[in-house]
């Protein structure tokens, strides 16, 4: 029997179809360079004590929730990577949390591949939680701390811990990223990703992948960690909701473990947004559509109901905030919130070669059609809508320029990338960034069509030159004409 599919990864699958005959790519993602980082792990010989910690509590306890109300409903899962220095703190907020916050915790730390791990002996220590190390095929349960074993990569799927061992030593090993996307897709808005001390940029795509689904982020803050790569990564990237010490995180988590929205709740409380169709829920909404409009001149109001009823939601809980009135009389108040919500709406969520095998099929059935088809002379003209930062846009020009080859020179080409948010366009136009962006970059496109630049990448001037950036409103604005492509896998997803 085939295995069921969350409703999050049915709508990633869905925004494949934009390609000529439904193509639907299978998802997957190029590594990038290598990694070398401090690892956690056994030594040969046996390791010193980490540093005392004062005994887990154990009384009082805040109030337990019956287990009725736990099993057998939605939980929040926390996923929570680290590399150098991780160790320290995701101790420290395990320390700080109590045995019930109704969540299962799941560490995917960078680990020596050669070595057996002593991480669950060690944290046990640090919690009255059961700590476990994964198994492939276990299930994950509330109130349980997993730890992901040496040399894996791991993901969930319908509730399950999957293992398979690294593909390639010699490769760059991103096990954070791979299970925050995994994550994201599993568990939507009860997702919740965290980047502890560690080096490089792993978890920076996972953790926008979480924060694109309605779920909440946070990365430890500079002062507490011992290596501010990969949190500092995150930072920059733009995809987290809280950075805090480990104490304070753990304070948020419990906190957001008992919110409406996301955690565990009695039947007594009700979820903070209402369901579509609703009176009182559908006058709210058109309260904060109408501010938003007054505001950003955009009117939202045909937009995805789900995505809608997710992105306020998660700004509540970001806000502390439990009933849509609340959030009303907030964004009243603070402007700044409401360019946040806005913002939020649009979800900047985009990577380069993004399903590597639709580029493959551009190059070996529509690119051949396009060329073919087009008269002497003529321009060949490319749009994607709904752009973003422009590394879907600035993907298809580098496959179509790999496709052309010497015949590139000979062929007038224009690629047009439009999106609603000013913002985007203009990092598009610039065409820089970080390398935690590139990882589906291989390194011979890294060569060809990337210089550095200040520490990131930028776009060399022959693909900036083909591609114009504009600010539009497709819900008003006229289209492009005399296109022979147009990508529309950034938009179709949320309408």
């Amino acid at each position: 029997m085939p295995k069921k599919r969350s409703p999050a990864a049915l709508r990633r699958v869905a925004s494949l179809n934009a390609l000529p005959g439904g193509s639907r790519p299978a998802a997957a993602a190029a590594n990038l360079g290598t990694a070398s980082a401090p690892r956690i792990g056994a030594a040969r010989t046996a390791p010193a004590a980490p540093p005392a910690l004062p005994a887990a509590p154990s009384a009082p306890e805040p109030e337990i929730l019956e287990p009725d109300l736990v099993t057998g409903r939605p939980f929040p899962i926390v996923g929570i990577g680290a590399s150098a220095g991780g160790f320290e703190a995701f101790r420290q907020l395990l320390h700080e949390l109590s045995r019930d916050t109704g969540m299962a915790f799941v560490l995917v730390q960078h680990l020596d591949p050669g070595h057996e791990s002593m991480l669950t002996k060690l944290l046990s220590r640090a919690t009255q939680m059961p700590v476990t190390e994964v198994k492939d095929g276990m299930g994950i349960e509330p109130n349980h701390v997993y730890v992901i074993p040496p040399n894996t990569t791991m993901e969930i799927l319908d509730g399950v811990l999957r293992l398979r061992a690294r593909d390639d030593p010699a490769a760059r090993h991103l096990p954070v990223d791979s299970f925050f996307h995994s994550l994201a897709a599993e568990q939507g808005s009860r997702a919740i990703g965290v980047i502890l001390s560690g080096t490089a940029s792993d978890g920076t795509l996972g953790l926008k992948a979480i924060k694109a689904e309605g779920g909440i982020t946070f990365a430890q803050d500079e002062g507490s960690s011992k290596y501010f790569g990969m949190p500092g990564s995150a930072v920059a990237a733009g995809c987290v909701d809280f950075v805090l010490p480990p104490e304070a995180i753990a304070a948020e988590l419990a906190r957001i473990g008992r919110h409406p929205y996301v955690g565990v709740h009695r039947p007594s409380q009700t979820p903070p947004l209402p369901a579509e169709g609703e009176g009182a829920g559908d006058g709210q909404l058109r309260k904060i559509f109408g501010m938003l409009r007054n505001a950003t001149g955009v009117d939202f109001t045909h937009y995805k109901y789900s995505t809608i009823k997710r992105r306020i939601a998660r700004r509540m809980v970001v806000h502390k905030m439990e009933t849509v009135e609340q959030y009303i009389q907030y964004i009243g108040a603070n402007r700044g919130e409401l360019e946040d919500l806005y913002e939020d709406f649009l979800i900047h969520v985009t990577e380069f070669f993004r399903d590597p095998e639709a580029f493959q099929k551009l190059q070996e059935i529509v690119f051949p059609a396009i060329v073919e088809a087009k008269a002497p002379g003529e321009t060949l003209r490319i749009w994607t809508p709904g752009c973003s930062t422009g590394e879907e846009l600035y993907s298809i020009a580098i496959a179509l320029l790999e496709y052309l080859g010497d015949k590139a020179a000979g062929i007038p080409i224009q690629m047009f990338g439009t999106d609603i948010s000013e913002t985007s366009i203009e990092k598009a136009r610039a065409g820089v960034y970080p390398e935690s962006s590139l990882v589906g970059v291989s390194p011979e496109r890294l060569r060809r069509f990337f210089a550095q630049v200040n520490g990131h990448y930028q776009i060399n001037k022959t693909v900036r030159e083909m591609c114009i950036f504009a600010r539009q409103d497709l819900g008003k604005d006229p289209p492009f004409s005399r296109l022979a492509l147009v990508s529309c896998r950034n938009v179709l997803i949320y309408m």
